[in-house]
Protein backbone atom coordinates (compact mmCIF):
# COMPACT_ATOMS: atom_id res chain seq x y z
CA UNK A 1 0.00 0.00 0.00
CA UNK A 2 2.69 2.62 0.99
CA UNK A 3 4.57 1.22 -2.55
CA UNK A 4 1.69 2.35 -4.75
CA UNK A 5 1.28 5.36 -2.68
CA UNK A 6 5.04 6.89 -2.90
CA UNK A 7 5.25 5.69 -6.59
CA UNK A 8 1.82 8.05 -7.13
CA UNK A 9 4.16 11.56 -5.45
CA UNK A 10 6.92 10.49 -7.73
CA UNK A 11 5.37 11.69 -11.11
CA UNK A 12 4.81 14.73 -8.90
CA UNK A 13 8.45 15.71 -8.87
CA UNK A 14 9.27 16.31 -12.02
CA UNK A 15 6.70 19.00 -12.52
CA UNK A 16 7.99 23.13 -13.47
CA UNK A 17 5.99 24.90 -10.97
CA UNK A 18 7.58 28.20 -12.77
CA UNK A 19 5.94 27.18 -15.60
CA UNK A 20 2.46 26.32 -14.36
CA UNK A 21 2.48 30.18 -12.60
CA UNK A 22 3.13 31.80 -15.47
CA UNK A 23 -0.05 30.25 -17.01
CA UNK A 24 -1.85 31.16 -14.98
CA UNK A 25 -4.52 34.17 -15.08
CA UNK A 26 -4.83 37.08 -12.55
CA UNK A 27 -7.71 35.94 -11.07
CA UNK A 28 -6.66 32.35 -10.81
CA UNK A 29 -3.21 34.35 -9.17
CA UNK A 30 -5.69 35.50 -6.60
CA UNK A 31 -7.57 32.86 -5.71
CA UNK A 32 -4.43 30.85 -5.42
CA UNK A 33 -3.19 33.43 -2.72
CA UNK A 34 -6.67 33.54 -0.88
CA UNK A 35 -5.83 29.91 -0.57
CA UNK A 36 -2.82 29.73 0.89
CA UNK A 37 -4.08 32.19 3.94
CA UNK A 38 -3.50 30.88 6.71
CA UNK A 39 -6.70 31.61 8.49
CA UNK A 40 -7.59 30.35 12.19
CA UNK A 41 -11.27 31.17 13.29
CA UNK A 42 -11.53 30.04 16.42
CA UNK A 43 -8.19 31.43 18.19
CA UNK A 44 -9.23 34.30 19.72
CA UNK A 45 -6.03 35.40 20.64
CA UNK A 46 -5.49 36.74 16.77
CA UNK A 47 -7.14 40.51 16.45
CA UNK A 48 -10.53 39.73 13.93
CA UNK A 49 -8.53 40.76 10.87
CA UNK A 50 -6.71 38.02 11.09
CA UNK A 51 -9.09 35.18 12.33
CA UNK A 52 -10.75 35.40 8.49
CA UNK A 53 -10.43 36.31 4.92
CA UNK A 54 -10.61 40.03 3.58
CA UNK A 55 -13.57 39.38 1.30
CA UNK A 56 -13.86 43.48 0.81
CA UNK A 57 -13.70 44.99 -2.49
CA UNK A 58 -14.97 48.55 -1.48
CA UNK A 59 -12.38 51.85 -0.67
CA UNK A 60 -12.25 52.63 2.67
CA UNK A 61 -14.50 56.06 2.90
CA UNK A 62 -12.20 57.49 5.61
CA UNK A 63 -12.35 57.91 9.54
CA UNK A 64 -15.68 57.88 11.56
CA UNK A 65 -17.85 61.25 11.32
CA UNK A 66 -20.53 60.89 13.74
CA UNK A 67 -22.57 63.98 12.56
CA UNK A 68 -23.03 62.32 9.07
CA UNK A 69 -24.49 59.73 10.59
CA UNK A 70 -26.47 60.93 12.71
CA UNK A 71 -28.31 63.02 9.32
CA UNK A 72 -28.31 59.82 7.18
CA UNK A 73 -30.02 57.92 10.36
CA UNK A 74 -32.78 60.91 10.62
CA UNK A 75 -32.91 61.47 6.86
CA UNK A 76 -33.73 57.50 6.33
CA UNK A 77 -36.05 57.41 9.46
CA UNK A 78 -38.18 59.95 8.21
CA UNK A 79 -38.40 58.72 4.70
CA UNK A 80 -39.03 55.41 5.85
CA UNK A 81 -43.36 55.34 5.74
CA UNK A 82 -45.22 55.26 9.33
CA UNK A 83 -47.08 51.71 9.55
CA UNK A 84 -50.67 52.53 10.00
CA UNK A 85 -52.47 51.03 12.97
CA UNK A 86 -54.49 47.67 12.55
CA UNK A 87 -58.03 49.75 14.68
CA UNK A 88 -57.52 53.74 14.18
CA UNK A 89 -57.60 55.13 17.16
CA UNK A 90 -61.29 57.53 17.61
CA UNK A 91 -60.84 58.50 21.42
CA UNK A 92 -64.35 56.79 21.95
CA UNK A 93 -64.75 55.21 25.78
CA UNK A 94 -65.51 52.18 26.16
CA UNK A 95 -67.08 50.13 29.45
CA UNK A 96 -68.65 51.69 32.43
CA UNK A 97 -66.71 54.53 33.80
CA UNK A 98 -65.58 54.04 37.56
CA UNK A 99 -67.35 55.35 40.44
CA UNK A 100 -65.59 54.95 44.01
CA UNK A 101 -67.64 53.57 46.67
CA UNK A 102 -68.76 55.69 49.43
CA UNK A 103 -65.77 56.27 52.28
CA UNK A 104 -67.86 56.62 55.16
CA UNK A 105 -68.06 53.36 57.25
CA UNK A 106 -71.01 53.11 59.36
CA UNK A 107 -70.26 52.99 62.89
CA UNK A 108 -70.87 49.60 65.05
CA UNK A 109 -73.97 49.66 67.41
CA UNK A 110 -71.34 48.89 70.42
CA UNK A 111 -69.24 51.90 69.26
CA UNK A 112 -72.25 54.45 68.94
CA UNK A 113 -72.71 57.23 72.07
CA UNK A 114 -75.77 58.55 72.56
CA UNK A 115 -75.99 61.75 74.53
CA UNK A 116 -78.59 63.61 76.18
CA UNK A 117 -80.64 66.16 73.49
CA UNK A 118 -79.42 69.17 75.97
CA UNK A 119 -75.37 67.93 75.50
CA UNK A 120 -75.77 67.14 72.08
CA UNK A 121 -77.34 70.47 70.98
CA UNK A 122 -74.01 72.53 73.15
CA UNK A 123 -71.57 70.86 71.35
CA UNK A 124 -73.75 71.63 68.29
CA UNK A 125 -73.76 74.84 68.66
CA UNK A 126 -70.24 75.22 70.03
CA UNK A 127 -67.53 77.38 68.77
CA UNK A 128 -64.20 76.65 68.22
CA UNK A 129 -62.50 78.28 71.00
CA UNK A 130 -64.94 76.46 73.34
CA UNK A 131 -64.15 73.26 71.77
CA UNK A 132 -60.49 73.60 72.49
CA UNK A 133 -61.24 74.74 76.15
CA UNK A 134 -63.35 71.61 76.42
CA UNK A 135 -60.30 69.14 74.63
CA UNK A 136 -57.91 70.81 77.13
CA UNK A 137 -60.25 69.63 80.27
CA UNK A 138 -60.60 66.44 78.63
CA UNK A 139 -56.60 65.92 78.15
CA UNK A 140 -56.72 66.20 74.57
CA UNK A 141 -53.49 68.01 74.15
CA UNK A 142 -52.73 66.44 70.91
CA UNK A 143 -55.40 68.73 69.14
CA UNK A 144 -54.23 72.08 70.27
CA UNK A 145 -50.70 73.65 70.44
CA UNK A 146 -49.37 74.41 73.87
CA UNK A 147 -50.30 77.58 74.40
CA UNK A 148 -53.94 76.88 73.81
CA UNK A 149 -53.43 73.89 76.12
CA UNK A 150 -51.98 75.99 78.98
CA UNK A 151 -54.29 78.69 78.32
CA UNK A 152 -57.59 76.51 79.03
CA UNK A 153 -56.02 74.65 81.98
CA UNK A 154 -54.49 77.89 83.68
CA UNK A 155 -57.19 80.10 83.59
CA UNK A 156 -61.19 79.51 84.63
CA UNK A 157 -63.01 81.51 81.51
CA UNK A 158 -62.64 80.89 77.70
CA UNK A 159 -60.21 82.95 76.92
CA UNK A 160 -58.67 81.33 73.66
CA UNK A 161 -60.31 82.79 70.70
CA UNK A 162 -57.95 80.93 68.25
CA UNK A 163 -60.33 77.93 67.23
CA UNK A 164 -58.78 74.47 67.81
CA UNK A 165 -56.90 73.67 64.82
CA UNK A 166 -55.55 77.32 64.26
CA UNK A 167 -51.46 77.72 65.03
CA UNK A 168 -50.34 80.88 67.07
CA UNK A 169 -47.02 82.19 67.83
CA UNK A 170 -45.77 81.52 71.09
CA UNK A 171 -45.11 83.99 73.52
CA UNK A 172 -41.63 82.69 74.87
CA UNK A 173 -40.98 85.72 76.70
CA UNK A 174 -43.39 85.57 79.05
CA UNK A 175 -42.17 82.11 80.07
CA UNK A 176 -39.20 84.61 82.08
CA UNK A 177 -42.03 86.01 84.46
CA UNK A 178 -44.66 83.32 84.48
CA UNK A 179 -45.40 81.85 88.59
CA UNK A 180 -47.59 79.33 87.14
CA UNK A 181 -46.24 77.55 84.50
CA UNK A 182 -43.80 74.70 86.10
CA UNK A 183 -43.64 72.20 83.30
CA UNK A 184 -42.92 72.13 79.48
CA UNK A 185 -43.47 69.51 77.33
CA UNK A 186 -42.77 69.92 73.74
CA UNK A 187 -42.90 66.22 72.10
CA UNK A 188 -44.07 64.31 69.37
CA UNK A 189 -44.21 67.19 66.78
CA UNK A 190 -42.05 67.41 63.86
CA UNK A 191 -43.10 70.87 62.44
CA UNK A 192 -41.82 72.65 65.22
CA UNK A 193 -39.26 75.29 63.73
CA UNK A 194 -35.58 75.00 64.84
CA UNK A 195 -35.83 78.86 65.40
CA UNK A 196 -38.60 78.16 67.61
CA UNK A 197 -36.62 75.87 70.19
CA UNK A 198 -33.90 78.18 70.36
CA UNK A 199 -36.27 81.08 71.61
CA UNK A 200 -37.73 78.41 74.08
CA UNK A 201 -33.79 77.78 75.42
CA UNK A 202 -32.96 81.51 75.40
CA UNK A 203 -36.79 82.58 77.28
CA UNK A 204 -35.40 79.63 79.70
CA UNK A 205 -32.52 81.36 80.71
CA UNK A 206 -34.02 83.45 83.63
CA UNK A 207 -37.14 81.20 84.38
CA UNK A 208 -37.14 80.77 88.18
CA UNK A 209 -40.70 78.72 87.54
CA UNK A 210 -40.56 75.66 84.82
CA UNK A 211 -38.72 72.44 86.60
CA UNK A 212 -39.23 70.18 84.13
CA UNK A 213 -38.48 70.84 80.17
CA UNK A 214 -38.82 68.07 77.27
CA UNK A 215 -37.90 68.46 73.68
CA UNK A 216 -38.34 64.70 72.62
CA UNK A 217 -38.42 64.01 68.90
CA UNK A 218 -38.85 67.79 67.75
CA UNK A 219 -35.88 67.24 65.39
CA UNK A 220 -33.47 69.29 67.30
CA UNK A 221 -29.85 69.53 65.69
CA UNK A 222 -26.68 71.29 66.99
CA UNK A 223 -27.87 74.79 67.19
CA UNK A 224 -30.85 73.56 69.27
CA UNK A 225 -27.94 71.64 71.53
CA UNK A 226 -25.63 75.09 71.89
CA UNK A 227 -28.73 77.03 73.02
CA UNK A 228 -29.29 74.02 75.53
CA UNK A 229 -25.62 74.16 76.47
CA UNK A 230 -25.97 78.00 77.16
CA UNK A 231 -29.38 77.88 78.77
CA UNK A 232 -28.09 75.40 81.59
CA UNK A 233 -25.01 77.68 82.53
CA UNK A 234 -27.35 80.43 83.30
CA UNK A 235 -31.04 78.89 84.40
CA UNK A 236 -30.57 77.72 88.18
CA UNK A 237 -33.88 76.50 88.60
CA UNK A 238 -34.13 73.38 86.11
CA UNK A 239 -34.34 70.13 87.41
CA UNK A 240 -35.21 67.73 84.60
CA UNK A 241 -34.33 67.88 81.15
CA UNK A 242 -35.14 65.32 77.99
CA UNK A 243 -33.51 66.27 74.47
CA UNK A 244 -33.81 62.04 73.56
CA UNK A 245 -34.57 60.77 70.34
CA UNK A 246 -33.50 63.90 67.81
CA UNK A 247 -30.26 64.52 65.82
CA UNK A 248 -27.60 65.85 67.81
CA UNK A 249 -24.14 65.06 66.82
CA UNK A 250 -21.83 64.67 69.38
CA UNK A 251 -20.57 68.23 68.67
CA UNK A 252 -23.46 69.47 69.91
CA UNK A 253 -23.68 66.79 72.89
CA UNK A 254 -20.36 67.47 74.25
CA UNK A 255 -21.40 71.34 74.54
CA UNK A 256 -24.50 70.25 76.69
CA UNK A 257 -22.35 67.46 78.99
CA UNK A 258 -19.35 70.50 79.08
CA UNK A 259 -22.37 72.94 80.07
CA UNK A 260 -23.01 70.85 83.33
CA UNK A 261 -19.70 72.17 85.06
CA UNK A 262 -21.36 75.27 85.61
CA UNK A 263 -24.93 73.56 86.52
CA UNK A 264 -25.42 72.81 90.25
CA UNK A 265 -29.27 72.64 90.12
CA UNK A 266 -30.43 69.91 87.57
CA UNK A 267 -30.66 66.51 88.81
CA UNK A 268 -32.18 64.22 85.48
CA UNK A 269 -30.80 64.21 82.19
CA UNK A 270 -31.66 62.32 79.37
CA UNK A 271 -29.76 62.15 76.08
CA UNK A 272 -30.47 59.18 74.85
CA UNK A 273 -31.56 57.22 70.99
CA UNK A 274 -29.71 59.91 69.09
CA UNK A 275 -29.69 59.99 65.23
CA UNK A 276 -26.25 59.52 64.75
CA UNK A 277 -23.12 57.49 67.29
CA UNK A 278 -22.22 59.83 69.74
CA UNK A 279 -18.67 58.09 69.97
CA UNK A 280 -16.58 57.18 72.87
CA UNK A 281 -14.98 60.31 73.66
CA UNK A 282 -18.57 62.18 74.43
CA UNK A 283 -19.10 59.23 76.56
CA UNK A 284 -16.08 59.83 78.44
CA UNK A 285 -17.25 63.37 79.07
CA UNK A 286 -20.62 61.93 80.10
CA UNK A 287 -18.96 60.00 83.35
CA UNK A 288 -16.52 62.54 84.03
CA UNK A 289 -19.58 65.30 83.92
CA UNK A 290 -21.40 62.66 86.42
CA UNK A 291 -18.69 62.10 88.89
CA UNK A 292 -17.65 66.11 88.91
CA UNK A 293 -22.04 66.89 89.32
CA UNK A 294 -23.42 65.21 92.80
CA UNK A 295 -26.64 66.72 91.77
CA UNK A 296 -27.24 64.45 88.38
CA UNK A 297 -28.74 61.69 90.35
CA UNK A 298 -30.63 60.20 86.91
CA UNK A 299 -28.86 59.77 83.82
CA UNK A 300 -30.78 58.41 80.94
CA UNK A 301 -28.08 57.04 78.29
CA UNK A 302 -27.23 53.47 77.52
CA UNK A 303 -23.19 53.49 77.29
CA UNK A 304 -21.61 51.32 74.18
CA UNK A 305 -18.20 50.88 76.63
CA UNK A 306 -17.85 48.93 79.67
CA UNK A 307 -15.23 51.72 81.31
CA UNK A 308 -17.80 54.79 81.23
CA UNK A 309 -21.02 52.62 82.04
CA UNK A 310 -19.18 51.60 85.26
CA UNK A 311 -17.66 54.96 86.48
CA UNK A 312 -21.27 56.33 85.38
CA UNK A 313 -23.26 53.92 87.74
CA UNK A 314 -20.73 53.98 90.50
CA UNK A 315 -21.45 58.07 90.32
CA UNK A 316 -25.03 58.05 90.15
CA UNK A 317 -25.06 55.18 93.25
CA UNK A 318 -22.37 58.28 95.00
CA UNK A 319 -25.03 60.83 94.08
CA UNK A 320 -27.86 59.60 95.04
CA UNK A 321 -26.33 58.29 98.67
CA UNK A 322 -25.55 62.05 99.32
CA UNK A 323 -28.93 63.14 98.26
CA UNK A 324 -30.29 61.05 100.83
CA UNK A 325 -27.57 62.02 103.29
CA UNK A 326 -28.50 65.47 102.87
CA UNK A 327 -32.34 64.60 103.22
CA UNK A 328 -31.57 63.17 106.40
CA UNK A 329 -29.20 65.62 107.58
CA UNK A 330 -32.06 68.27 107.20
CA UNK A 331 -34.91 66.02 109.30
CA UNK A 332 -32.37 65.19 112.18
CA UNK A 333 -31.24 68.58 112.91
CA UNK A 334 -27.54 68.78 110.84
CA UNK A 335 -26.15 65.54 112.77
CA UNK A 336 -25.56 63.10 110.04
CA UNK A 337 -22.24 62.67 108.23
CA UNK A 338 -21.95 60.19 105.53
CA UNK A 339 -18.76 57.74 104.44
CA UNK A 340 -19.61 56.33 101.42
CA UNK A 341 -22.45 53.74 101.94
CA UNK A 342 -22.57 54.69 105.54
CA UNK A 343 -24.27 56.87 107.50
CA UNK A 344 -23.09 57.96 110.86
CA UNK A 345 -25.11 59.30 113.53
CA UNK A 346 -23.32 61.84 115.87
CA UNK A 347 -24.96 62.83 118.86
CA UNK A 348 -23.50 65.55 121.33
CA UNK A 349 -23.60 65.30 124.99
CA UNK A 350 -23.76 68.23 127.14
Amino acid sequence: MSTSYQKELEKYRDIDEDKILKELSPEELAQLDLELQEMDPENVMLPVGLRQRDQTKKSPTGPLDRDALMQHLEKQALEVKEREDLVPFTGEKKGKPFIPKNPTREIPKEEQITLEPELEEALKNATDAEMCDIAAILGMYTLMSNKQYYDAICSGNITNTEGINSECAPAFSSMKYSKSLVLVIYRIREDIPIQTLIEICEAMKTNTRVKKLSLVATRSNDPVAHAVAEMLKENKSLQTLNIESNFITSAGMMEVIKAMKSNTVLSELKVDNQRQRLGDSVEMEMAAMIENCPSITRFGYHFTQQGPRARASIAITRNNELRECHRLRGTMGGHLHCFGRVVVEITFFY
